[in-house]
C-alpha cells in the first residue's frame, strides 16, 4: 500500500508533464500528412485533458503545474537516451549562446583570485577595451556596491557583467600603482565567440588548426584561417578537435566539403520517423588535393566525429589520437510556447562507408552510459590500442578497402597512448590543488609591464628562459606546502616548464601564445606531423 502511495502521484506527474509537451509542441508543429494519425493523437490529447481536469477538480491538494513541469520533464527525458533534454526557459540564452557566435556583455575574460575578479584579457574591439580597461586591472565594484569577497564565483560574475545589448553597467576598478579606483560606465554590446582557437603553421610546410566547437560562425573562421595558412605556403594541415564535444550539423557538412570532390558523400542520417538524408560534397572544396590529419581523443564527440569519419571513410587523410566519445545521436530543438526547449533525439549518424557514430547504451541503465569513459581508462584502452575490443561483424570498408569498425566512436588509424611518465605526485599535486595556475596568473600579474613588450610566442617564450621563474615556482610551492621528492621533480620537470610558459604566456597573449607552447611537448600532435608529412609528393 505504501509503495502506491509513493507510485500513484509519480504517475500522474509524468502524465500531466507528457501533456504539456504534447500539448505545447503540437503548438508549433502544425504539418498533418495523415488524417487518422492526427485523429489519434487528438483523441490521446483528450484523454490528458480529462485527467488534468479531473486532478484540478479533484486532487486532494492544489497542484502546481508549472513545478511539476520542471521537476519532471528533465527525468522523463533522461530515461529516453543519454542526450534527450530539457531546458527551462531561463536557461535556453546561455545553453545556446557558445554556438551562436555571440552574446552580449562587457568583453573581459575574467579570472577570481583572493576573491576578487582580475581581468585576464581584453576582448578587441569590444565595449570594454574602448573605454580603457585592462588586463590585470581588478574589479572591486559594480554599481554603487562592493563586488569582493568569499560569495564571488564564476556564475554571479558572468550574470553580473552581462545582460542585453545597449542596457549599462558601472564598475570600479582597482589598477596597479594607481591609488584611486577607477570607474568606467560600460554600455553592453556584442561580444564575439571564437571558435577556431588558433592557427599557426608548425613549419615550413605544415599547419595547424585547432577547433573548440561547431558553432554559427565556425566555417566562416575556419576557411579564413585556412586561406590564410595556405598564403603562407601550407601543405599540409593538422586539424585538432581533441575535446571538442560538437555542435551544428550544418558547420561540419560546410567544413568536411572543403577536403571532398563533388558526391562524396560526408554523413547520413536516419531515424524511426526520419528517412535517410545524405549529406554530400557539392565540388566547390578548395582543399580537395592537400594532405589532412586530424586529432581526436575520447572526448571528441558528435560533429567532430563525423569530421573525422568523413575524412577516414573517404580515405582523405589519416586520424591520429584516442578513440572518440562516440556520440551519433541526432537531436532537434523543439521551442516551447514559455520559452523553453526539449532538445529531442529523431534519428541517428552514420559515417559514409555506413559505421554508426554511437555506442551503446540501455535506457534503464544511462548512468552506466555516463561512466563509460572512466570504464575505458580502467581497463586500459588510453595506455593500448589492443585494449580497444572490436567486433568482425561491425567492420566496414573505406573507399579504398581498408577496415573500419563500427560499435561507438571513430577509432583512429595511429593511436597515441596518453604519457603517464610525467604523472608523479609533484605534477598532479600541482593540477589538482591549482597551484600551477595560480602562480601562472600572479607572475604573469607581477611582471605585466615587462612581459607586455614581447609581442609574439617565441620572444615570449625565449625571455622566460632567461629568467628566474622557475626559482619563483619552487618557491611558490613550497609555500604551499606541496610535498614532493627530489626524484618527482626531475621527472615532472620538462613537462611543468613547458606548461608553466604556456599558461604564463596565455595570460599576456591569449591562446596565440598559449598553443604554440604547449603543443611542443604533445606527443599527438609529434605523431600527426610525422604522418602527414609522409604523404608529401
Amino acid at each position: 500500500m505504501n509503495n502506491k502511495k509513493i507510485l500513484y502521484p509519480i504517475i500522474i506527474a509524468l502524465v500531466l508533464c507528457l501533456g504539456m509537451v504534447i500539448g505545447s509542441y503540437m503548438s508549433i508543429n502544425t504539418q498533418k500528412t495523415d488524417t487518422d494519425s492526427f485523429d489519434n493523437t487528438e483523441s490521446s490529447y483528450d484523454k490528458l485533458n480529462a485527467i488534468l481536469n479531473l486532478l484540478d477538480q479533484s486532487y486532494v491538494d492544489d497542484i502546481d503545474r508549472n513545478k511539476l513541469t520542471e521537476d519532471i520533464l528533465p527525468e522523463l527525458l533522461s530515461n529516453l537516451d543519454p542526450h534527450s533534454t530539457y531546458i527551462p526557459a531561463n536557461e535556453v540564452e546561455e545553453a545556446n549562446e557558445d554556438l551562436e557566435g555571440s552574446f552580449s556583455g562587457i568583453g573581459v575574460q575574467f579570472n577570481i583570485q583572493n576573491d576578487t575578479v582580475v581581468i585576464v584579457d581584453v576582448i578587441a574591439g569590444g565595449p570594454s577595451e574602448k573605454l580603457g580597461v585592462r588586463p590585470g586591472d581588478r574589479i572591486v565594484e559594480v554599481g554603487d556596491s562592493a563586488f569582493t569577497g568569499s560569495n564571488i564565483n564564476n556564475n554571479k560574475v558572468v550574470k553580473t557583467l552581462r545582460g542585453k545589448k545597449g542596457t549599462k553597467v558601472r564598475i570600479g576598478v582597482k589598477r596597479n600603482n594607481v591609488k584611486q579606483l577607477i570607474h568606467f560606465n560600460i554600455t553592453r554590446g556584442d561580444i564575439p565567440v571564437n571558435s577556431v582557437d588558433i592557427a599557426y603553421m608548425l613549419n615550413n610546410n605544415t599547419g595547424y588548426v585547432k577547433v573548440s566547437r561547431f558553432g554559427a560562425n565556425t566555417y566562416q573562421e575556419f576557411i579564413t584561417e585556412l586561406m590564410i595558412l595556405k598564403k603562407q605556403g601550407c601543405k599540409n594541415y593538422i586539424i585538432d578537435l581533441r575535446n571538442n564535444s560538437g555542435g551544428y550539423l550544418s558547420a561540419v557538412i560546410q567544413m568536411v566539403n572543403e577536403f571532398l570532390d563533388k558526391n562524396q558523400l560526408i554523413v547520413y542520417t536516419e531515424g524511426r520517423s526520419y528517412p535517410r538524408e545524405d549529406a554530400v560534397a557539392d565540388g566547390t572544396g578548395k582543399f580537395t588535393s592537400v594532405n589532412v590529419c586530424v586529432l581526436i581523443n575520447e572526448w571528441s564527440a558528435s560533429a567532430s566525429e563525423i569530421f573525422a569519419g568523413a575524412i577516414q571513410d573517404q580515405d582523405r587523410g589519416w586520424i591520429v589520437g584516442r578513440r572518440s566519445f562516440g556520440k551519433g545521436l541526432v537531436q532537434q530543438q523543439i521551442p516551447l510556447t514559455d520559452g523553453s526547449e526539449i532538445h529531442l533525439t529523431i534519428a541517428r549518424y552514420y559515417t559514409p562507408s555506413g559505421r554508426c557514430i554511437q555506442k551503446p547504451y540501455k535506457q534503464e541503465k544511462i548512468e552506466e552510459y555516463e561512466k563509460e569513459i572512466e570504464d575505458r581508462y580502467k581497463h586500459g584502452e588510453f595506455f593500448a590500442q589492443d585494449s580497444i575490443t572490436v567486433s568482425d561483424s561491425l567492420k566496414y570498408s573505406t573507399l579504398t578497402g581498408r577496415s573500419v569498425y563500427g560499435g561507438g566512436g571513430i577509432t583512429p588509424d595511429f593511436f597515441v597512448a596518453q604519457d603517464t611518465s610525467i604523472y608523479t605526485t609533484f605534477y598532479m599535486t600541482l593540477f589538482n590543488t591549482g597551484v600551477l595556475y595560480d602562480f601562472a596568473f600572479q607572475y604573469a600579474d607581477n611582471h605585466r609591464s615587462e612581459l607586455s613588450k614581447y609581442k609574439d610566442w617565441q620572444s615570449f617564450q625565449q625571455y622566460l628562459k632567461t629568467s628566474n621563474y622557475w626559482t619563483d615556482f619552487v618557491k611558490y610551492t613550497d609555500s604551499k606546502k606541496v610535498v614532493y621528492t627530489a626524484d618527482d621533480m626531475s621527472k615532472s620537470k620538462a613537462s611543468t616548464e613547458n606548461m608553466l610558459q604556456a599558461y604564463i604566456c596565455r595570460n599576456i597573449l591569449g591562446d596565440k601564445g598559449f598553443y604554440p607552447i604547449i603543443n611542443q611537448k604533445d606527443k599527438t600532435l609529434e605523431k600527426a606531423i610525422q604522418v602527414v608529412e609522409t604523404e608529401i609528393e
